[in-house]
């Protein structure tokens, strides 16, 4: 019985807004069927792209766009062209003119991917000495707080009233209680003194 060798396409966009016409119109005419999936390349769950890789067979090759449309880093990558290796599986990557069924195909994308692999290291780092630079100027990083200092410290003279509930405050001033009381806290405890009456949500 002469085996069946298919050309199987796997594509991906990461959102539902993304279209993939571009890798479509590239990978339709060298495929016998295209797979498309819409998410994100670091989901721990692809249903499509596990189904394709259940299906493929000895012989078959996987096509895909490019690298970052099926893995999101060079060691998932070349893990997984391992694997398809040692099925008989041969992986072919129509954006970088890669044939993974040549030794010549695996150095050159192992070359590759290892400057990408370090440009992606770089950049994290300077990311990270970027944000030490600035908090060591005092600024502050992450999301603006809710509430200002002001806003707090007469929410805080209204709770040294007993009848006044912190749940009252927390809604005219348009913020949930458990925030509330976390901020408040957080300004007594910044402003270093034992005046301020213990809060509870």
């Amino acid at each position: 019985m002469a085996v069946c060798m298919r050309k199987i396409g796997y594509l991906r966009v990461s959102t539902l807004e993304q279209r993939p016409d571009r890798q479509i119109v590239g990978l339709e005419p060298i495929c016998d069927e295209l797979h498309v999936e819409r998410l994100s390349a670091d989901r721990r769950r692809r249903p499509i792209y596990d189904s394709v890789m259940a299906r493929l067979s000895p012989g078959d090759t996987l096509i895909v766009w490019d690298l970052d449309r099926a893995w999101r880093s060079l060691r998932d990558a070349l893990n997984e062209i391992a694997r398809l290796e040692s099925r008989g599986i041969t992986l072919r990557v129509v954006g970088l003119q890669l044939d993974f069924s040549s030794p010549s195909g695996i150095f050159t994308y192992q070359v590759l991917g290892a400057c990408a692999e370090f440009e992606r290291r770089m950049l994290s780092q300077r990311t990270r000495e970027g944000l030490a630079a600035a908090r060591r100027r005092g600024v502050r990083l992450g999301r603006p707080p809710k509430l200002d200092d002001d806003q707090l410290i007469e929410a805080n003279q209204l709770l040294s009233n007993p009848e006044t509930t912190i749940a009252s405050v927390a809604r005219d001033l348009g913020v949930a209680p458990w925030s509330l009381t976390r901020s408040i806290r957080r300004l007594a405890a910044r402003s270093g003194t034992t005046d301020w009456p213990e809060v509870s949500s």
